[in-house]
């Protein structure tokens, strides 16, 4: 079976409605986006045909969001991988690039490797930022992969203090740009003991 079957049907009919990315068992991320035949980015044009440059550099009507997932659970010392989660609402695709910045608890640091590749770490590692080109459909999705690891000294119990916040200069509705998250502090991640 080819590694793209197995996504497939590892992911199943669900990839029809968003763009969704798929960590693989060797370690490589991949993001699987159907096309979108019924939309075109604003100011495209078929061969042929000339577009006024003012409006191919104007922003399209999108609007951009933060879904909330929390990390798996971890251990002091272990480790878990924050999904930071993007979607369009439309009712246009993306005509600008735009920017997910992660915002780290007290306690936790981000551990390469990271998808996309040009997500990088800043303000001392409390923050990790992520660029996603232009192109994104309505009702689609974009997802940044950060593992994260746990300081040995953090309690046990919930930590917070984390957030994801997306910016992009298309979109029109700022208060559903930001979302926090928590991680669950446990004791172990591994199998309980039969007794």
């Amino acid at each position: 079976m080819t590694r793209s079957g197995s996504v497939r049907r590892l992911l199943g009919r669900s990839l029809v409605t968003g763009c969704v990315v798929a960590v693989l068992a060797a370690g490589q991320a991949g993001a699987v986006c159907p096309p979108d035949d019924k939309a075109s980015a604003p100011g495209a044009s078929s061969p042929g045909t000339t577009v006024d440059p003012a409006v191919a550099a104007l922003p399209s009507n999108s609007d951009l969001y933060v879904v909330r997932i929390d990390p798996d659970p971890a251990a002091p010392g272990g480790t878990t991988v924050l999904h930071a989660f993007v979607g369009n609402l439309g009712p246009d695709r993306t005509a600008s690039p735009f920017t997910v910045v992660i915002t780290l608890p007290e306690g936790v640091t981000a551990e390469p490797p990271f998808f996309p590749e040009n997500c990088y770490e800043f303000q001392n590692g409390h923050r990790v930022r992520c660029t996603f080109p232009a192109g994104l459909p309505k009702f689609r999705s974009a997802t940044a992969l950060i593992p994260l690891r746990l300081s040995p000294e953090v309690p046990l119990g919930t930590l917070a203090g984390g957030y994801v916040a997306v910016r992009g200069d298309d979109d029109r509705i700022e208060s559903n740009n930001r979302q926090p998250f928590t991680i669950e502090v446990v004791e172990s991640t591994g199998p309980r003991p039969i007794v």
